[in-house]
């Protein structure tokens, strides 16, 4: 640990992205001096798998915190715990980055919020897909020389063949799949994406309306939350549509943006495909494009920098508070719509 290092600290081991956390040498700004997690077994597995040191294992957040110090934390228990993270972590001058989406619930989501403001902590959330060096080229095209003209209509796809399928842990499939503890299932394990690259992509602008058809496909597996989520958000001059499947045939995470004269697609991490009209005639080119500058190519990195002062967070950032509010104002509203049947109105939504 260097005398900068930023002393980080990890709330909870039940999310299956905390492996993020141990699958890389730590960078050198960040030293990890603590981990917060009640279940043993789950401790046990992670240690020997990762061969950390269970010394630095607390079976409570506020001890940890009391007797660790971490300067910031990263959560990865279910996100209804995210809430409980910030009310510990926020009072203690503690900064906060949470998994995708900050809450699902928009009264959690305020008091977050608020309890940041007050105690003037950062409170990042984190995507895998903030890092993707394919998107950001696509935000540059669309905000700069647009080759395809102004964005029309947004579509973005975001799954997998399911959690329990793809072979997710017993305690992370125990939440993910309690609708009391994650809000649903695919609709937020997945439609968070496209609420999140779509507030970017639009500058923070709020949709005018939003609407939410969800499906179990397989309730014999996920009997009691959705496996299959559309979400269709409308703009003045502008749609998204959001799919967030536990039913794809294969990993995903791409994003189409439609414009008047062509489409960009982010095909995955570091390829993107254009298509653009010349005449009647279509052309198509595709880049194979080099990682994101540190350290915009690694949350942990990323956090870092920005605890130390290094990085700005904008509000229109994809991993800002400002976006995820949206987002969660979004994720309420299509829960809400999924429910009712009705298309909400968002200047009108109360959550």
């Amino acid at each position: 640990m260097t005398q900068t290092s930023v002393r980080l600290g990890v709330a909870g081991l039940t999310h299956g992205h905390v492996s993020w956390v141990f699958e890389r040498p730590f960078l050198p700004n960040i030293a990890l001096v603590g981990i917060a997690e009640s279940r043993q077994d789950v401790v046990a597995r992670y240690a020997q798998r990762f061969h950390f040191d269970t010394n630095l294992v607390y079976a409570d957040l506020e001890a940890m915190l009391d007797t660790a110090k971490p300067e910031a934390v990263v959560a990865f228990g279910s996100i209804y715990d995210h809430l409980a993270v910030v009310r510990a972590c926020a009072p203690r001058g503690i900064h906060v980055m949470v998994e995708k989406p900050l809450a699902f619930r928009l009264d959690h989501a305020q008091e977050m919020a608020a309890l940041a403001r007050q105690h003037h902590i950062h409170l990042l959330t984190n995507y895998e897909t903030t890092w993707y060096a394919s998107n950001h080229w696509a935000y540059e095209q669309l905000h700069s020389a647009s080759p395809i003209g102004n964005v029309w209509k947004v579509v973005v796809h975001d799954g997998h063949w399911g959690p329990q399928e793809i072979g997710c842990s017993p305690e992370f499939l125990a939440w993910l799949t309690d609708p009391a503890l994650n809000g649903g299932g695919a609709l937020i394990d997945f439609g968070c994406y496209g609420a999140n690259l779509m507030t970017w992509l639009m500058g923070g602008e709020r949709p005018l309306t939003v609407t939410a058809v969800t499906q179990q496909i397989k309730p014999h597996i996920y009997p009691h939350v959705d496996d299959e989520a559309t979400i269709i958000l409308t703009y003045p001059h502008a749609q998204a549509i959001v799919q967030g499947s536990w039913n794809w045939p294969y990993h995903r995470k791409d994003m189409e943006v439609y414009g008047q004269t062509g489409v960009i697609t982010a095909v995955n991490r570091d390829t993107v495909q254009i298509q653009q009209r010349e005449g009647r005639e279509t052309a198509v080119s595709t880049l194979t494009l080099p990682p994101r500058p540190a350290p915009h190519n690694d949350p942990f990195a990323y956090f870092a920098a920005v605890v130390r002062g290094e990085v700005t967070v904008a509000d229109t950032d994809l991993s800002s508070l400002a976006n995820n509010m949206t987002v969660v104002e979004i994720l309420a509203a299509a829960r809400q719509s999924a429910g009712t049947g009705a298309t909400i109105t968002l200047a009108e939504f109360v959550g």
